[in-house]
């Protein structure tokens, strides 16, 4: 059977399109987890994806914002808006974010999601996401959820508004899959799986994420929410903390100066408190990067756990700086591995062979160890996980 393809509809912003004395842009923020989320998650489980957007061409950026509309990652557009070929897709996914707010004033947007609406193709759509489907005409008599102050314009539109009792809530009528929010990603993108004829197995896995402060925002996110996405149960855990208790994120990016930029990025809420924790009770292990690593190394019961993983052969999965946190468990003698090239001090000093990350989304599988350079590489990071834990996704 053919590869699945699916069209990723972006947008950052636009002259300002409102009567206005003074020059300027006007900025319209694509979400940043409401994009990169299902992006990754979906060529991690084996689908084409192609980002698009209006006026901008592949290899062009599209700027994105957190949920407090900070400045988030740079999200790098892979095809071309006026290249599309509709016939060629599977389905089509529409972030939230600011985007919206301008895409739904674009006609070549609206015909073509009106093409893939009268095609019956799956349409999954998030957030402000909506706004283009009220604009399109498509959610007329269609039962549809969406961000809460989206509401209004989907019942003006004929929309039957579900109010969501949580911000996870998804709604599916037909071949169109709505949800309010981020936090949502896992039904909605399992649900896009489905819909576009896929199926899961091997997904009773439990898998552990040891977290801290200011680790990097795509690197626990993403993985934490694909992993969710295909059925497993997924726990994350942080040194004096408990269930419930958030810990800070950072954006890690590359701008044009010597190093990365860091900004702040979402609160990412833990799941199982770090004391008492049953952690023989855990398939696998995934260490997220940022800055969180560098303290999480001089944790005794962070390196017990670590060790107690590599010890037993169960598979652990560990990106950017999460490698310093290996090191200092001494588990990478003798191990091939690769990492954020900061760090490679530390990789080989711990008797690892050094793995160059050239291009930086490489990833390796050495034994039960996985290990990836920077969030680019997410997609063969999360699929080199999957084959350890015996997750396979088909269409």
């Amino acid at each position: 059977m053919a590869q699945k393809r699916v069209l990723l509809l972006c947008g950052d912003y636009m002259e300002d399109y409102e009567a206005s004395s003074e020059p300027g842009d006007t900025l319209y923020f694509i979400c940043s987890l409401s994009a990169m989320v299902p992006f990754q998650a979906l060529q991690a489980f084996g689908v084409s994806v192609d980002a698009v957007c209006p006026g901008k061409k592949a290899g062009d950026i599209c700027r994105t914002a957190t949920y407090s509309e900070s400045r988030g990652h740079n999200f790098a557009i892979n095809a071309t808006f006026d290249e599309i070929e509709f016939s060629k897709y599977d389905g089509l996914m529409l972030p939230g974010g600011r985007a919206p707010e301008y895409l739904a004033l674009n006609e070549a947007v609206l015909g073509l999601v009106s093409k893939f609406s009268n095609s019956g193709k799956p349409i999954a759509s998030i957030c402000h996401g909506q706004l283009i489907l009220a604009a399109a005409g498509l959610v007329k008599g269609r039962k549809c959820t969406a961000y809460p102050p989206v509401g209004p314009v989907l019942i003006a539109a004929g929309a039957h508004w579900v109010e969501p009792e949580t911000l996870s809530t998804c709604v599916v009528d037909g071949n169109i899959i709505t949800a309010p929010t981020y936090e949502g990603h896992p039904e909605f993108i399992r649900l896009f799986v489905k819909a576009l004829g896929g199926t899961i197995t091997g997904s009773d896995k439990r898998v552990l994420f040891l977290c801290g402060d200011f680790m990097e925002d795509y690197e626990v996110t993403v993985p934490f929410q694909s992993l969710q996405a295909l059925g497993c149960h997924v726990d994350a855990v942080c040194p004096k903390k408990k269930a419930g208790d958030t810990c800070p994120t950072a954006v890690h990016d590359f701008e044009g100066d010597q190093t990365y930029s860091e900004k702040p990025g979402h609160d990412f809420t833990l799941t199982a408190n770090f004391e008492g924790l049953e952690t023989s009770s855990y398939d696998a292990l995934v260490i997220p990067g940022g800055r969180a690593p560098e303290y999480l190394a001089l944790d005794k019961s962070v390196i017990a756990i670590v060790k107690e993983f590599m010890e037993t052969k169960k598979p652990v999965a560990s990106i950017c700086h999460g490698q310093q946190i290996l090191s200092a468990a001494d588990v990478l003698k003798g191990r091939k591995c690769t990492a954020y090239p900061a760090v490679k001090l530390n990789v080989v000093l711990a008797g690892a062979a050094w793995l160059e990350p050239n291009p930086i989304d490489r990833c390796f599988t050495d034994g039960n160890l996985v290990t990836g350079a920077a969030w680019p590489g997410h997609p063969e990071f999360i699929s080199q996980l999957m084959v350890l834990l015996g997750v396979q996704v088909a269409f």
